[in-house]
C-alpha cells in the first residue's frame, strides 16, 4: 500500500448528486494513491422550499447531511484541494464561492499559497459550461499563489472525455457517472497526489 504523507481535501457543492458523486470518486483514488483525504461539502445558501421542491435535491440533501461542512481550517491542513462544483451560466455555483469568498483573510496571511490545486464540474448538457466554469475556478487559484495541477492530454483516457481542464460529467440524477467520467476522476486524483508528494518531498527519476 502507499504511504499516506499528503494531505488532500475535496470541497464540493453539489445540488441533486453529480458533483458529490465525483467528488467521492475523487477521494477516494486519492486515498488509495497515498494520500490522507478529508471530503467535505460547502453550506447550502438555497431556502429549505426550494430544495423540498425538487425530489432529487433533497435526496441528495439528505443522503450528505452526515458529510462535515468545509471550513477554513481543512484549506490549512491540506497540502492539495480539489473544489468540486456544478455549472451554474458558464461559472461556479454561489455556495462554493461563497466559501471561496470567506478565505480573504488566509489569502492577506499568505497561507492559501503553495498548495496543489485542481477542479471538477457538471452540466446538465454538453458545452454546457464545464470548461468556463473550471477556468473560472482557477482565477482564484491564481490569486492564492497555488499551484495548478490539471489531467491535461497525460494520458490515453483523457482523448475520450476531451476535458484537460478537470474532471468533468454531462448529465443530472438521473444520468449515472459513465466510465469516462470514472477513469478521469481517477486519473485527476493520482495526478494531483503525485505532484503533492513531489512537491514535498521531490519527484524520483521513475516518477
Amino acid at each position: 500500500m502507499p504511504v499516506h504523507d499528503v494531505h488532500v481535501a475535496v470541497i464540493y457543492y453539489s445540488s441533486t448528486g453529480t458533483v458529490a458523486e465525483l467528488a467521492q470518486r475523487i477521494a477516494d483514488a486519492a486515498e488509495h494513491a497515498g494520500a490522507d483525504v478529508r471530503l467535505r461539502r460547502t453550506a447550502e445558501l438555497a431556502p429549505q422550499a426550494a430544495i423540498d421542491a425538487n425530489p432529487a435535491w433533497a435526496a441528495n440533501a439528505a443522503a450528505t447531511a452526515d458529510i462535515m461542512e468545509a471550513t477554513h481550517e481543512d484549506l490549512l491542513w491540506a497540502d492539495a484541494v480539489i473544489f468540486g462544483t456544478p455549472t451554474r451560466f458558464g461559472n461556479v455555483t454561489s455556495q462554493l464561492k461563497q466559501y471561496l469568498d470567506t478565505l480573504g483573510g488566509l489569502w492577506q496571511q499568505g497561507r492559501l499559497s503553495d498548495k496543489v490545486y485542481s477542479g471538477f464540474t457538471a452540466s446538465a448538457t454538453p458545452h454546457g459550461g464545464q470548461e468556463s466554469t473550471l477556468l473560472a475556478l482557477y482565477q482564484s487559484i491564481h490569486h492564492f499563489g497555488g499551484i495548478l495541477v490539471t489531467p491535461g492530454y497525460t494520458d490515453p483516457a483523457k482523448f475520450r472525455d476531451g476535458n484537460p481542464y478537470g474532471t468533468s460529467h454531462v448529465g443530472g440524477p438521473d444520468t449515472p457517472l459513465d466510465e469516462d467520467a470514472r477513469t478521469a476522476a481517477r486519473i485527476q486524483a493520482e495526478r494531483v497526489v503525485k505532484f503533492t508528494k513531489a512537491i514535498k518531498h521531490g519527484l524520483s527519476p521513475a516518477s
